[in-house]
């Protein structure tokens, strides 16, 4: 994700500095005119505004706290903007780290995965400070096809969450559905046809459902960072009362796929886990 978005970026003729954990993956991003930074507080030092794009929680957090991280060259006049998918906690926990060095700080996950991020169509759920969020607007509207802003830092976080519980449990149901139509005599490409042209018609079945039923699982969202954020939403289910049983069955799906070895494939892959009858009992 963070290489499309860079990529993208410099296409557009943003001058970029840019570091991952494994430096090598930066090379190609070099080769098209990006600088390399040799951690993350040689990127802030260089840089008024940083976009930070990581796995989860403990990636976001370390980045910032850990040794030669953003908060060691983060202060007055620099802006931080973490496009992670993190719980609400943690994007607060790095905001008020952030301000005390005196920068400014914007959370700003996105909805969309591998293609949507080389197209410029992720959708962009910003919270935090305003003056950010709108100098970020023109390498927003490079990244994606449209920005929301949600007010106080946690709301972009919880609003993430939402969508991707909301995504994961479909993604269970469909994989479902395709199994029941195969196992019952029926075209799983037939319901596809029929899918497209109901109620339920949406964009993701479209897409995921051919590469689905031939067993292909190209990752373009992978499956461990699907069953992160169904656990995060849980969490988040909990903190305000609201039972999820659908989202929980769902994620002990996904965490059963990941004990079948799939964690590394797209999140579609939990389809093998109906499949092959091996998903939760």
């Amino acid at each position: 994700m963070g290489k499309a978005m860079a990529t993208r970026l410099l296409r557009h003729g943003f001058k970029l500095t840019v570091w991952n954990r494994t430096l090598s993956r930066c090379d190609e991003l070099v080769e098209q005119g990006a600088t390399l930074g040799e951690t993350p507080g040689a990127v802030i030092s260089r840089c008024k505004y940083t976009i930070a794009m990581l796995s989860d929680p403990a990636a976001a957090l370390s980045v910032v706290f850990g040794k030669d991280g953003v908060l060691e060259k983060i202060g007055s006049g620099k802006g931080y903007i973490d496009m992670s998918t993190v719980d609400a906690e943690t994007s607060v926990k790095i905001s008020e780290a952030i301000q005390s060095r005196g920068g400014s700080f914007l959370e700003a996950p996105v909805s969309g995965s591998k293609k949507p991020a080389e197209d410029g169509q992720l959708v962009i759920l910003a919270a935090g400070e305003k003056a950010l969020h709108e100098a970020a607007v023109p390498a927003f509207d490079v990244l994606g096809k449209r920005a929301f802003y949600l007010g106080e830092v946690g709301n972009g976080a919880k609003m993430k969450l939402v969508v991707n519980m909301i995504m994961g449990s479909m993604m269970n149901a469909f994989s479902e559905g395709l199994v029941l139509a195969d196992k019952s005599g029926l075209s799983s490409r037939t319901l596809l046809d029929v899918l497209d042209l109901g109620a339920i018609a949406n964009p993701m079945f479209k897409l995921k459902g051919p590469s689905m039923i031939q067993g292909s699982y190209t990752p373009a969202f992978p499956l461990k960072h699907q069953q992160k954020d169904m656990r995060l939403a849980l969490a988040l289910g909990d903190e305000n009362s609201v039972p999820m049983p659908v989202a929980a069955a769902a994620n002990e799906a996904f965490k059963k796929a990941r004990g079948l070895g799939l964690g590394d494939l797209d999140f579609s892959a939990v389809h093998e886990t109906v499949k092959t009858g091996k998903g939760s009992s």
